[in-house]
């Protein structure tokens, strides 16, 4: 049962951390507005589209937004206990700090568990969605695709047949038939042309289709009885040239929603990725052996071939220099030696890059794996620093916390970067790499914690100057008892 010091606690804690986490949010989907914004601009995509898109790229970013607002909120929290003189006022009624402390970290434990099951649960099929739906809107009208000498019956309400596509965007046809789908009850028409040319529409959900040289037919009965129908003929109309607007808004929507990339690892859970990197950890086991076998029967043959050239054919025990060999035999003897190494070099090479590339690929399945637990342990390292620098700096407001965490999220952010990239390169074990920057900052926030604790007066800057004292003195001459002329 939560007493009254806990909910007034938990519901200080609250207010700025749904602020923040709205502000961060808001920042980091801006953020991705900007890099992804040529993806999606000038595609003829709807408002809800983009919102769309938007919410699956937002979820996504939620495992790198929630431990910053918890390390925002619980300084700005501490801070205006310390400013208000509440720690004070808890301490002098007895209250230590870490009963303070205490329904917070539960809270921050929450929230971090929660973070696990939402990163594992809910943000893989959302990086699903949002990479397809990327993918299929970097593509121009994805779902259209006309095959020559072939009735295609993709566009909504028509049937259409070209029988020559060409042009290097495929925009030129010749042997055009374009028939429109009619109920009872409407007109049939048919168009039928000698050649014509796709052009781009104004509005992108639009096909807009220029024709030359062909005919229309149509008749002109619709809603009327079968006997008006055999009485009345098929009209014909010639035309030098026709513009058509075919709305294939519906095809864009339903090609944009649609998964054709189904086998990222980021799409998968915890328990499915240790299958992923076990199959990957044998793969490139047996892609290791088999470079080995490769390059070890490479690098015999060229050594067997050079010692083929040096052997006498009277003596076979015995060695002599190449110098000893006839002049044109040496030539070609270095000539094909030469050939054979650089071949093996130009092997090496490559598999060198087929080898870094697996290392990288293997890297990022195991951090990324890694890092759904990972994060929600930096949850609780980010609250006890954050708790711990509010109390020991005594200052609320976005001010000076929000600088400090700043520093700290930076930080935190460079190391997270730096050993990733390190991991890419095979420099360090994954493993380690995904966890490391929460092996660094755990000491911090435990010291932090036991200086808030102490009552350390972290920030004292005349305490420094003490600290310091006597190494300026060493770079400092003294004035004292300075006689003047």
């Amino acid at each position: 049962m939560l007493k009254i010091l806990d909910r007034y606690i938990i519901k200080t804690f609250f207010g700025p951390f749904f602020f923040i986490f709205s502000v961060l949010f808001f920042i980091f989907i801006v953020n991705i507005i900007w890099v992804q914004l040529g993806q999606f601009m000038g595609k003829g995509l709807s408002y809800w589209q983009i919102l769309k898109l938007l919410f699956y790229l937002g979820v996504n970013v939620i495992s790198m937004v929630l431990p910053l607002t918890i390390l925002l909120a619980s300084i700005m929290s501490f801070g205006e206990f310390g400013e208000r003189y509440e720690l004070a006022a808890m301490k002098a009624a007895g209250i230590p700090l870490t009963r303070v402390m205490t329904p917070l970290l539960g809270i921050a434990g929450i929230l971090a568990i929660m973070l696990f099951f939402f990163s594992n649960n809910i943000i893989p099929d959302f990086q699903k969605k949002a990479k397809n739906m990327l993918f299929n809107i970097a593509q121009t009208k994805p779902a259209i695709n006309f095959t020559p000498g072939q009735f295609i019956d993709q566009i909504p309400g028509y049937m259409v047949k070209f029988d020559k596509i060409y042009g290097e965007n495929g925009e030129n046809i010749e042997g055009v038939f374009v028939h429109k789908k009619a109920s009872s009850y409407e007109n049939q028409q048919s168009v039928v042309a000698e050649k014509g040319k796709f052009v781009p529409a104004a509005n992108k959900n639009y096909l807009k289709l220029v024709l030359f040289n062909g005919y229309i037919f149509e008749d002109n009965f619709a809603g009327r009885g079968d006997l008006v129908k055999q009485k009345q003929p098929d009209q014909a109309i010639k035309f030098d040239t026709l513009v058509s607007h075919f709305n294939i808004s519906e095809i864009i929507n339903k090609a944009i929603e649609e998964e054709k990339i189904t086998d990222d690892y980021r799409f998968q859970t915890y328990n499915q990725l240790n299958q992923t990197i076990a199959t990957s950890k044998k793969e490139n086991e047996l892609f290791f052996t088999n470079v080995g076998n490769d390059v070890l029967n490479q690098t015999n043959s060229v050594i067997s071939y050079m010692d083929k050239g040096n052997k006498p054919k009277i003596a076979p025990k015995s060695q002599i220099k190449l110098d000893t060999i006839k002049g044109n035999k040496k030539l070609d003897i270095i000539y094909n030696s030469y050939n054979r190494l650089d071949n093996l070099k130009t092997t090496l090479e490559s598999k060198k890059n087929e080898f870094s590339t697996n290392v990288k690929y293997f890297s990022k399945i195991v951090i990324y794996q890694q890092r759904i637990v990972s994060y929600s342990i930096t949850c609780i390292i980010f609250f006890l620093i954050g708790a711990s620098l509010g109390s020991i700096i005594r200052k609320g407001g976005m001010g000076l916390p929000v600088i400090i965490a700043i520093v700290i999220f930076i930080v935190f952010y460079v190391l997270n970067v730096g050993v990733e990239n390190m991991s890419w390169s095979g420099k360090m074990n994954p493993y380690l790499a995904a966890w490391l920057p929460n092996l660094i900052l755990l000491p911090f926030g435990v010291w932090m914690t036991f200086k808030a604790l102490t009552d350390s007066q972290l920030f004292d800057a005349e305490k420094y100057k003490v600290f310091f004292k006597p190494i300026i003195r060493l770079f400092v001459k003294s004035k004292e008892h300075q006689r003047y002329q």
